[in-house]
């Protein structure tokens, strides 16, 4: 059996419950060791055998899941934020499948809600934005080209960049062909929930000079829009003249 779990964003207790349950019964635990916190290894059992996936292949990968179900243990396969966000868990799973062996999903925190947090930020501000995009910048790995940076930007809506840090003077040319200008704000959470966390707010025009001013070039989100703003009106959701399901407003 393998278990696929969020880690979380960074900080040992953001791990769900269910995740750390895991972690203490695995006979092996496959970590991404370039971004998951190794503090949470110290959930496991001492006889664990624990591997970084930073430094395999995905052939090692499962390899080493079919040596350990040949051996009656059962794998924790720990992926930072929630495996299912940029986690590369559904060609794991097809080989998976392919082997017969079964698996299941332990969802985590991800860190863009981490980044949001560290903002005391809301994504979805009534009269701003309802909507939040999650994406990269192309790079060595491309995207989609209907998904390219300028035409996400074009909707100017609430947006979360991973994987994009280290790109920041092209990203920022990409969003000011879209919706955003100068005067957009923006921000970078480096390590968001980590004790190293660093907030920095800035601008859609002053983001790449954000960015090398605080060397910052990996492991770090990059956040657009106008949530990050003032607020501009408060929701209906608890307004006096509004009514809902559950209380008569002024406006009944």
């Amino acid at each position: 059996m393998v278990h696929f779990v969020g880690a979380g964003p960074g900080a040992p207790d953001l791990i769900t419950l269910r995740g750390q349950q895991l972690l203490k019964e695995a006979g092996q635990v496959i970590y991404a060791g370039s971004l998951v916190n190794p503090e949470l290894l110290q959930n496991c059992r001492a006889d664990c055998r624990i591997l970084d996936s930073a430094r395999m292949t995905l052939e090692e990968v499962i390899a080493a899941i079919l040596r350990a179900e040949s051996e009656g243990l059962v794998t924790v396969r720990l992926h930072t934020g929630d495996p299912s966000v940029f986690g590369a868990i559904r060609e794991q799973m097809a080989e998976l499948d392919r082997h017969n062996v079964p698996y299941d999903v332990t969802p985590g925190v991800s860190s863009f809600c981490a980044a949001a947090a560290a903002l005391n930020a809301e994504y979805t501000l009534p009269g701003v934005s309802q909507s939040l995009i999650l994406t990269r910048m192309a790079g060595r790995t491309p995207v989609p080209d209907k998904e390219n940076m300028a035409a996400m930007a074009s909707h100017g809506c609430s947006m979360a960049l991973f994987l994009s840090a280290g790109m920041a003077e092209a990203l920022q040319a990409e969003l000011l062909c879209g919706a955003y200008t100068p005067e957009t704000p923006a921000a970078i959470v480096y390590k968001a929930s980590w004790p190293e966390e660093k907030v920095f707010r800035c601008t859609v025009g002053t983001l790449a000079a954000c960015a090398a001013e605080n060397h910052i070039t990996k492991t770090a989100l990059l956040l657009v829009g106008d949530f990050l703003g003032n607020l501009r009106e408060r929701s209906k959701l608890y307004d006096p003249g509004f009514t809902t399901g559950y209380r008569k407003g002024t406006d009944a």
